[in-house]
């Protein structure tokens, strides 16, 4: 079994407020999770109106299927015009008997 992971760091430049901003993330949060069925959260910045960082989590059997999925979220993450993505981790953990 593979657990996939992303941490993405967001700016919002068109937020002018915390409301602005999480309209903008929950969107974003919805969209990827009812295409990818991924565990998604805002992990940091909760207070800062134009900053964000947000942390998900997938599981499958195949580390091709992993590496995949991570790609398509980067790219609906990229394509979004109202963030900018100015840092993200990915990391592929296998757990097994065989680690």
């Amino acid at each position: 079994m593979f657990v996939g992971t992303l941490k993405i760091e967001l700016i919002i430049p068109g937020s002018t407020s915390l409301k602005d901003k999480r309209r903008v993330i929950q969107s974003l949060k919805n969209k990827i999770k009812s295409k990818f069925n991924v565990s998604i959260a805002e992990i940091d910045y909760h207070d800062k109106w134009q900053r964000s960082l947000i942390g998900l989590c997938f599981v499958n059997g195949e580390k091709k299927e992993i590496e995949d999925i991570c790609l398509k979220i980067k790219n609906v993450i990229f394509e979004n015009s109202e963030v900018l993505v100015i840092n993200e981790i990915t990391r592929i953990i296998y757990v097994g008997e065989n680690e």
